[in-house]
């Protein structure tokens, strides 16, 4: 096998019309469960039912984050338009 069908076939790949929503499911994916734990932590302290808590919070709060990312990113990019100088 040469090295151009090794790449080709090593993994799958979006079309690039889908990278605002690969970026928000990625994005919604790390900052919930992130936030799940530090929240989980404020709010019953680490116990033995610590990741079960992150858990059902985080069942509620992936889902949310993806849609919040999805409507929120293209205000922050323009507010980044408005305050970065283009070079």
């Amino acid at each position: 096998m040469s090295a151009k069908q090794a790449t080709n076939t090593s993994r799958f790949r979006f079309p690039t019309r889908a990278t605002p929503y690969v970026f928000a499911l990625y994005m919604a994916i790390i900052m919930a469960f992130l936030m799940c734990l530090v929240i989980t932590i404020a709010e019953f302290g680490v116990d033995e039912h610590y990741m079960e808590n992150v858990m059902n919070a985080y069942r509620v709060a992936m889902p949310t984050a993806f849609v919040c990312v999805l409507v929120v990113r293209p205000v922050v990019a323009r507010f980044v338009a408005w305050t970065v100088h283009a070079r």
